[in-house]
């Protein structure tokens, strides 16, 4: 059983309720700390190491984790690969509209995941977009069947035909604080992608080359695979004033049996299991309340928020970047370590000049 720290003292009444505000999860942040690219070689980033049972601090360079490592230790990652997901369309509008203000107009489609046949998508201006009309991809074509804060358009064409074209004519799905898209897609991508899905990069991972994957293998660390194509529940900000009241999308989550028998074995005999990544704790502490803090082989959408309180089954460490403040991501950190030992150590990280969110610097959680 995880480690779990509860601040409850800065929880407040909600009638006969707890609640958590979000503006617990805030910091202040100077602009010039955000990361713009990722540093060169990526595993000479920067790695502060925190002890969440005391909060102790080391600064380090990322490299280093293989001294943090341990043989036996099984290093769980996530493989899932980033495709050009924003792209140009037109909207052909429905004859049921009456007359339009302007025929045709363009739009930015931001694909989000294919869900029973058709695609979620954001439309940007959505104004443009109503249920009924068609969306044009170049000589593809689907029809708007909902629309909410998500529009759902069935292209009829197969998952891949639209994967391949977005990655063809689309461009890369940057987060809204990086400045200038990067000239090549793997340079937003970890070295060992492999499952096309995601939106956003598993950040956590950028910092691993090839060379330090095969150090850590070395030394007698197992490394195992899961995918959690990140989306809307990954990078969309909390928007609400307390916890309880935001609403986590659902991401699609694939574990095969030897990932599962590997991490079950570890968690029988005492060793460490390491994550990589929020993205992948949300797999597997998603995955393990599935099955009664078990891991069973899995593919289907898990949707876990994970809050201060959460009992922690399968994770023990975690590599992780520095995240947005109000975020789910800082939200899940401080449920692992404690809110008041991150914070403290975000704290230390600005005065200590460390690059912050996607292309930044590390923290080991142990």
């Amino acid at each position: 059983m995880g480690r779990v720290f509860v601040n409850l003292s800065r929880r407040v009444h909600d009638g006969d309720s707890m609640v958590t505000p979000t503006s617990l999860f805030d910091y202040e942040l100077p602009e010039e700390l955000i990361a713009q690219h990722s540093v060169e070689p990526r595993d000479h980033s920067r790695l502060m190491v925190v002890d969440r049972v005391t909060g102790a601090r080391e600064h380090k360079r990322f490299y280093e984790i293989v001294d943090e490592l341990h043989s036996g230790d099984v290093l769980v990652m996530n493989n899932t690969k980033v495709f050009r997901a924003r792209l140009e369309a037109t909207v052909v509008r429905s004859s049921l509209r009456g007359a339009p203000r302007r025929s045709n107009p363009s739009i930015e489609l931001f694909l989000l995941r294919p869900r029973a046949g058709v695609w979620e998508a954001l439309v940007k201006p959505g104004r443009h977009v109503e249920v009924g009309d068609t969306i044009r991809l170049g000589d593809l074509e689907g029809s708007v069947i909902s629309k909410s804060d998500i529009v759902t358009i069935n292209f009829v064409r197969s998952d891949k035909i639209i994967l391949d074209y977005a990655n063809v004519y689309g461009q890369i799905p940057i987060p809204p604080y990086v400045h200038e898209i990067p000239k090549t897609l793997e340079e937003y991508q970890t070295v060992y992608a492999q499952e096309t899905g995601s939106v956003a990069a598993p950040t956590a991972g950028f910092h691993f080359t090839q060379e330090l994957l095969e150090k850590i293998h070395a030394k007698g660390i197992e490394i195992h695979y899961v995918t959690l194509h990140v989306g809307l529940g990954t990078f969309r900000p909390m928007k609400s004033e307390t916890l309880e009241e935001h609403q986590m999308h659902s991401e699609f989550v694939t574990i095969d049996s030897n990932t599962a028998q590997a991490i079950n074995r570890a968690k029988q005999e005492g060793r460490r299991v390491i994550a990589v990544g929020t993205t992948t704790v949300r797999t597997l502490e998603g995955v393990a309340a599935l099955h009664h803090g078990h891991i069973e082989p899995f593919t289907g959408d898990v949707d876990l928020f994970i809050t201060p309180g959460f009992a922690f089954t399968v994770v023990d460490a975690l590599i992780t970047n520095f995240h947005l403040p109000k975020s789910t991501l800082l939200v899940l950190v401080s449920a692992f370590a404690g809110r008041e030992h991150i914070l403290a150590s975000y704290q230390e990280a600005v005065r200590e000049r460390y690059r912050f969110f996607s292309f930044g610097d590390a923290m080991f959680l142990r």
